[in-house]
């Protein structure tokens, strides 16, 4: 199983009995929640068991009701639950209201059985005080033993778990809630890491897919051959997005943008932040506790804005303060990310991504590896070099026998709709170009764009044609393109 050539499927049988689902505590009638034992090694379906927690947002026109819609957030390690949760609603809406949403949390992440690397959370706050992206040869020095160190403890406190959770693996977890909800067919809703798991399952179980809707796509290819290919397609598309917000910037009506109106171009104005930034950190006093940004912080800084466009005039705000000597509001938005929690997060995620694609080089030779992830992307090369490829460089204490590595052109009988938006930061756009030319039966669709996933920006012509396609299966003409209904600074 997972080996290149592996044989498709239509999968195991399907399973008797069902989900035992009940009440979720706190929410209402309309939620309902279970826990699902898998195998931990689908080699050995009879030995050692994990669970699964899924919650299932029940159809809003029941009584029109097709099946189920399995829907997950991306990450890798996000929360399936937590988006049923959390956006139920919305995405009912996307089937019409006639699908019952179920979102589970992949094994190794949150509220399944997870990926733990320290025995307390005093232990883990202790590990993971103050620290930031390593900007000098010194602090790089430091976080190459801290890698080193995470890596031996997260092998220590999980042992076989983290052999056992590629991404093929949570593709068969995948299958079996299909067959425990009683579905013939598979509707899957993936979004940006999720993208990788549906298309994981399309060439596991093609002859399973009902209809699947990807949006931000992953390359599976570079996703499985190595960490550093998985990175280098990662960090390869936000500087030009970065590139675009500047220019949406400049071009803004009077007063729209706060990094425009100055004596200089906008595009000036950033260049000499992060030029200042690099020399020396930028005060910080409105922060709690007070500090200063590091270059390396301000590099954070600008992960989660630039994937949603329509916080673009907040995201301008807060560089044009820095620029002018204030950094409180980025720093904050940093720390969020580099504080212990944020960092167990972005362990689980590389956790998930050593297993599917393993480094290739060794965390000592992070000078010359940290400068090609630099080259493929200058914004946040370094970051996710140190958050993902360090720990997978750091001997990572984990075989995967389970990982698929392909082939990824399976023929599906109904087609698979990819959407992408033109200028995704976190998925480049290209990724759905070879998507829709590698799998057998795909049909993309472009946003005229920013946002990563498209959904981040609303269009009513995505709206219409999702709906479309997860009811009547039906795709638009090959090249569709839709408009944004909104703009950033607009």
């Amino acid at each position: 199983m997972g080996a290149r050539g592996a044989a498709a499927s239509d999968g195991p049988p399907d399973e008797e009995g069902g989900i035992a689902w009940t009440a979720c505590d706190g929410l209402d009638e309309r939620f309902e929640c279970a826990r699902v034992r898998v195998p931990l090694d689908w080699n050995q379906p009879d030995g050692e068991q994990i669970e699964l927690a899924v919650m299932k947002h029940l159809a809003s026109r029941p009584e029109e009701r097709i099946g189920s819609m399995f829907v997950n957030p991306g990450g890798p390690g996000q929360s399936g639950v937590g988006l049923v949760r959390d956006s139920g609603d919305d995405i009912d809406a996307w089937g019409g209201g006639r699908f019952d949403l179920v979102g589970w949390d992949p094994r190794g992440t949150n509220d399944s059985t997870p990926v733990r690397c320290f025995t307390s959370d005093a232990e883990r706050d202790e590990f993971w005080a103050g620290v930031s992206v390593p900007d000098t040869p010194a602090e790089s020095a430091a976080y190459e033993q801290k890698t080193l160190d995470l890596a031996k403890r997260c092998g220590e406190v999980s042992g076989d778990l983290l052999s056992h959770i590629t991404t093929a693996d949570t593709a068969r977890d995948l299958e079996r809630l299909r067959g425990l909800v009683g579905d013939e067919r598979l509707t899957y809703l993936g979004l940006s890491y999720g993208t990788f798991i549906g298309q994981t399952y399309a060439n596991l179980f093609p002859g399973r897919v009902r209809a699947m809707l990807l949006d931000g796509l992953i390359d599976p290819v570079d996703s499985s051959t190595s960490e550093e290919a998985n990175i280098a397609n990662g960090v390869s598309s936000a500087d030009e997005v970065f590139e675009q917000f500047m220019i949406a910037c400049q071009n803004a009506s009077p007063g729209e943008c706060a990094l425009a109106g100055h004596d200089e171009p906008v595009k000036d104005r950033v260049a000499a932040l992060f030029e200042r930034a690099r020399q020396t950190p930028i005060p910080a006093p409105g922060a709690d506790p007070p500090g200063e940004l590091s270059y390396g912080d301000l590099q954070v800084s600008t992960f989660n804005p630039l994937r949603l466009p329509l916080t673009w005039p907040q995201f301008a705000e807060d560089l044009d303060a820095a620029a002018e000597g204030d950094a409180s509001a980025l720093l904050t938005a940093a720390r969020a990310l580099q504080s212990p929690v944020g960092m167990i997060a972005s362990t689980t995620s590389a956790a998930i991504s050593c297993a599917d694609a393993p480094a290739r080089v060794p965390v000592s030779e992070w000078p010359e590896q940290i400068a090609r992830f630099t080259d493929a992307g200058k914004l946040w090369g370094s970051v996710l070099g140190w958050w993902l490829w360090a720990p997978c460089a750091s001997n990572w204490p984990a075989q995967a026998p389970g990982r698929y590595t392909g082939p990824w052109n399976a023929t599906t009988e109904n087609p698979i709709l990819l959407m992408g938006a033109r200028y995704d930061p976190g998925t480049p756009y290209r990724n759905a170009v070879s998507a829709e030319q590698r799998l057998g039966n795909a049909v993309l669709v472009t946003l005229n764009g920013y946002g990563h996933p498209s959904y981040q920006v609303p269009s009513t012509c995505l709206d219409e044609i999702r709906e479309h396609y997860l009811v009547d299966l039906v795709t638009p003409a090959k090249g569709t393109v839709c408009q944004p209904d909104e703009a950033p600074f607009s």
